[in-house]
């Protein structure tokens, strides 16, 4: 695109985020090319495997950046921007959805919002690498970006296909409700003419939670999915069995499952009755909905030893912090705000039934970082099964990333950890946010060298497992 002589130029610095030490930097140059063109293995996404199946253009730059991505929105949100005016759905029926050029201007005129946060940070990557913008997004360019970027999605090579081969992805997870049919994924797996890897994620949240608005009727869904009656917590966990077993019949390699807590103590075959009944007639109190929670996270690390799926857990978020949000948009709109995180105590039944189980691997998430070096670390360091997952959500950033290494390889090493985890919505920013992680640990791994306690082969070693090997492993893919 063409410069102006008034606009602030898009350049992305090739020494972003390594050491200002010069004999640093250039070690974090070497380890960074060393895996700067390696393929993206994303074990953990949003991506809707429907668009990738169906290969159609996409219908416009606002309604790809900016609407699905909630990363976006609650900062525009927080600096004054209702959400209607970004593209979600109004659910009240007041606010008809404006036109994908009015959306971009909204984040064009609050593109400095964004200054020193890392959503600027792949966002500025991803306009400059992926469509070719040399100008950052301002109130005078902002159509003729959205233009530009227009014309780009209506060619052939920014179609979803050829975006993925683009963008180096070798295998990309999907999270799936678990009564889907994954009808996009059986599409993809019998075309000849994909060669990239697309895999389900088991995902069911309601059923951990009788308390839900929503249990009853997923409840009732995973039944159906399955031929199998639910109406008892026997049942129940027969369904999710078989569900679990389609999802591997369609590739799935791992669950996943955002609880409040951690907790995990079991109950007897007579009290998880006893409250399933009580839930589905839609009278269960608080403390036996968190019991039967607790339950359901160890019957799950249960289930995952007996068929193989790694389980993954994302507990310590309040989802949903603002209710007339909720009500007027819908969720996934940038309100999911973090709690205190804890996992030695709350998962010490689990794991002391199936912390040493062969096979079994429990990747463990918070956004508290606290809990990286007081917990998670160790607990990694000891147990077989337990891997600590990167940071995710409110500390998805470059200096969260070097703090987590620094929290994490003195007690667990590189090995039990997950590799990046880029856990987007938004398509384009995938080799964004790879990358970004790449430059981090790069920069983390020259630290090493230059105080001397690994070799400067050890630490390019160490990144070409960290983007390959050990997700492989982390994730048996």
């Amino acid at each position: 695109m063409t410069q102006t002589s008034t606009a602030t130029r898009l350049a992305p610095h090739p020494d972003r985020l390594f050491p200002a030490d010069p004999g640093a930097r250039q070690v974090a140059r070497t380890v960074y090319d060393s895996v700067k063109d390696a393929p993206i293995l994303s074990p953990h996404g949003h991506v809707d495997a429907a668009v990738i199946a169906a290969d159609q253009p996409f219908s416009d730059p606002a309604s790809l950046l900016i609407t699905p991505d909630h990363y976006v929105l609650r900062l525009l949100h927080a600096n004054g921007v209702d959400l209607a005016a970004l593209g979600r759905a109004d659910l009240s029926g007041t606010s008809p959805v404006p036109p994908g050029r009015a959306i971009w201007r909204n984040l064009a005129d609050h593109w400095d919002d964004f200054l020193g946060t890392p959503v600027r940070y792949w966002f500025e990557t991803e306009l400059h690498d992926v469509f070719g913008l040399t100008e950052q997004p301002s109130g005078a360019n902002a159509d003729a970006q959205y233009d530009h970027i227009a014309g780009l999605l209506a060619s052939p090579a920014f179609r979803p296909r050829a975006l993925f081969d683009t963008f180096g992805i070798e295998v990309l997870a999907t999270t799936d409700g678990p009564a889907d049919d994954l009808t996009a994924h059986a599409q993809l797996a019998a075309d000849p003419a994909f060669t990239g890897r697309v895999v389900p994620t088991f995902r069911a949240d309601a059923v951990f939670d009788p308390s839900r608005s929503d249990w009853r009727p997923v409840v009732a869904s995973i039944g159906q999915a399955a031929g199998i009656d639910t109406g008892t917590h026997a049942g129940l966990l027969a369904a999710l069995r078989a569900r679990r077993q389609y999802f591997i019949e369609h590739g799935a390699t791992a669950t996943d499952t955002g609880v409040l807590d951690a907790g995990s103590a079991p109950l007897s075959a007579t009290e998880r009755e006893r409250i399933h009944a009580a839930a589905l007639r839609g009278d269960v109190s608080t403390a036996d909905a968190t019991a039967y929670r607790h339950d359901m996270l160890y019957r799950w690390a249960e289930m995952s030893v007996e068929d193989g799926l790694v389980m993954q857990l994302h507990p310590g978020i309040i989802r949903n912090h603002h209710a007339p949000t909720l009500e007027r948009f819908g969720p996934d709109t940038g309100h999911d705000l973090p709690a205190v995180g804890s996992f030695t105590t709350p998962l010490r039944p689990l794991l002391e039934s199936f912390g040493t189980a062969p096979g079994f691997h429990l990747v463990l998430f918070t956004v508290d970082e606290t809990v990286f070096s007081r917990e998670i670390g160790p607990l990694a360091g000891f147990y077989p099964a337990v891997y600590a997952g990167a940071p995710w959500w409110f500390i998805d950033t470059p200096a969260a990333i070097g703090r987590y290494r620094s929290a994490i390889t003195d007690s667990a090493s590189f090995t039990k950890t997950s590799g990046f985890i880029d856990d987007t919505r938004a398509y384009c920013s995938i080799p964004a946010r790879h990358d970004m992680a790449r430059r981090a640990d790069a920069a983390y791994l020259a630290s090493l060298v230059v105080t001397h306690e690994i070799s400067e082969e050890d630490a390019v070693r160490t990144a070409g497992r960290i983007v390959s090997d050990i997700p492989r492993a982390t994730f048996k893919l």
